[in-house]
């Protein structure tokens, strides 16, 4: 009885582990897709969770996250780290209220390698004004069966430049 109960119990956490890292077909079977994805699972209202596993789904294990700062000096340095530490800090646009769109792309692919040039706005509800732009810069690749972000950084600092014109929506 207790053999059956335990395999049960293994059987469960494993379909449960796989659940967990299967990406959503439409999420990586394009450079869409998983752009989309991308900005939705940082997205959501005050007080929502987000989805951590998905977000995992849609990144290379081992991936890498840039974040940009400054130092003590006030020069820009990159603070890297892996996408669990990333999801770790992130608590912050849980409890606030984080939403971050694309409103502008550049695409640079050349086989099975792609480099996307996102620009985003972002605000702290879904229909509310813009708090800031940016841009955050994509690093994917394509196994023969789907897509991966093997890394992404963006310039995180308070003084950090505008948008040029050129990355932003045409008028």
């Amino acid at each position: 009885m207790k053999q059956t109960f335990f395999a049960v119990v293994l059987l469960f956490l494993s379909t449960t582990a796989i659940a967990q890292i299967t990406p959503r077909l439409e999420d990586v079977s394009s450079l869409d897709g998983i752009i989309k994805a991308y900005y939705e699972v940082v997205s959501g209202p005050a007080g929502q969770p987000r989805d951590w596993a998905r977000d995992s789904s849609l990144h290379l294990p081992g991936a890498q996250v840039l974040i940009v700062r400054n130092d003590a000096e006030g020069h820009a340095v990159a603070g890297k780290m892996s996408l669990a530490e990333y999801h770790q800090r992130s608590g912050g646009i849980s409890e606030a209220g984080f939403f971050e769109y694309e409103i502008h792309r550049e695409t640079m692919q050349h086989g099975a390698i792609a480099h996307i040039w996102s620009t985003y706005a972002w605000s702290q509800t879904e229909d509310g004004p813009v708090g800031g732009q940016g841009i955050n810069s994509i690093q994917l690749v394509h196994d023969g069966k789907r897509w991966w972000i093997t890394s992404w950084m963006f310039d995180g600092r308070t003084n950090a430049p505008e948008v040029p014109k050129k990355y932003l929506p045409k008028r």
